[in-house]
């Protein structure tokens, strides 16, 4: 079994008499440890689907089963509770809050869980080390770069230690050397934790060094293949890059 079942997933949005369907049954299958990345055009639907793994958002019809929970099914109250246990979000915005410091945004998440101070600082200092932070643990938002404050993003997303993290234009409001590091230090700690990684970017280079790649065009999900072809949908699930 995959660790992600995305199912005939189809989402449609009406504006006035006319109905978009930025999400046409779609699925994928992903497995534990992948790093998948998702293209297409403005409009295309990949945030939606982003958003709908992280249960943040609702299909119109299909199914999204995680680690054999179908997300599509919890109560509202069920899905911020499966959120807090299994999932990491990396914003291009970042969305740190300015008042609190890199330590005490980290923690944020970890607040959500049944755990102890002591438990909570042991699992920060390990997020922190792991994105190269422990000397800017008291250090607020604004006293720091921006690839700093993403690297902070990074660290709350995969303090909770998730099993799956979506990112959403992670390196959208970097430059480009500044990006580059961010990428790396995404591969290096799904290598190193064995997380599971849905990265949205409209970054061709950045979107290469996913283990598999994808775009999404008029409702539909085309894996693209190392010579830069596109498979079908029923062709992408069994394609390896």
């Amino acid at each position: 079994m995959s660790l992600i079942e995305i199912k005939n997933v189809t989402k449609r949005y009406h504006k006035g008499d006319e109905t978009i369907t930025p999400l046409d049954a779609v699925s994928l299958d992903i497995e534990q440890g992948e790093f998948i990345s998702l293209m297409g055009a403005s409009g295309t639907g990949k945030s939606t689907l982003l958003n709908m793994v992280a249960s943040i958002d609702q299909p119109d019809s299909g199914s999204i089963v995680v680690h054999g929970t179908d997300i599509t099914k919890l109560s509202r109250s069920g899905q911020a509770n499966w959120r807090a246990a299994n999932l990491g979000y990396i914003f291009q915005t970042h969305n740190l809050v300015p008042v609190l410091t890199a330590y005490e945004n980290i923690e944020l998440p970890l607040l959500l869980l049944p755990m102890s101070r002591s438990e909570r600082r042991k699992r920060i200092e390990i997020a922190m080390r792991a994105v190269d932070l422990l000397d800017r643990a008291d250090h607020y938002p604004r006293q720091m770069s921006g690839g700093q404050e993403q690297r902070v993003g990074i660290a709350r997303a995969i303090v909770a230690h998730p099993k799956v993290v979506v990112a959403d234009e992670p390196t959208g409001d970097l430059d480009p050397d500044t990006s580059g590091q961010i990428l790396d230090l995404l591969k290096r700690l799904k290598e190193q934790l064995d997380v599971t990684l849905l990265m949205v970017t409209h970054d061709a280079a950045a979107a290469e060094i996913a283990d598999r790649q994808f775009r999404l065009d008029r409702g539909k999900l085309k894996e693209t293949t190392v010579e830069g072809q596109e498979s079908s949908e029923g062709e992408a699930q069994h394609v390896s890059v």
